[in-house]
């Protein structure tokens, strides 16, 4: 079973930067994609971003297109979301997830392991 553990989160100014990490203690032979998903109070859960493990291709949300990157570090077992010119309308809780199905986009019922996650709060 993969274990995932988020950290990084924080407060930042509107147009600030933060770095998320997301640890797997093990990856399973099945884990295909990663990806970045938040959850704002009152609001739906919303895929941020995924990555396919063995090619590096990436999707993104409109949403954070051009400001975030999501990267992913084999040798460290270790998953990335860099954001930039961040904004209020960003602040949320950040979760990680793997998903052993192939095909996966940014649809969370895809992803069968997820985090515990780390808090983002931007102010403006």
């Amino acid at each position: 079973q993969v274990q995932l553990v988020e950290s990084g989160g924080g407060s930042v100014q509107a147009g600030g930067s933060l770095r998320l990490s997301c640890t797997a203690s093990r990856y399973t032979y099945s884990t295909i994609y990663m990806g970045w998903f938040r959850q704002a109070p009152g609001k739906e859960r919303e895929g941020v971003a995924r990555i396919r493990l063995t090619t590096g291709s990436t999707q993104y949300a409109d949403s954070v297109k051009g400001r975030f990157t999501i990267s992913l570090d084999n040798a460290k077992s270790t998953l990335y979301l860099e954001m930039s010119s961040l904004k209020p309308e960003d602040t949320a809780m950040y979760y990680c997830a793997a998903s052993p199905l192939l095909g996966t986009s940014l649809e969370g019922s895809r992803y069968h392991y997820w985090g515990q996650g780390t808090q983002v709060t931007v102010s403006s």
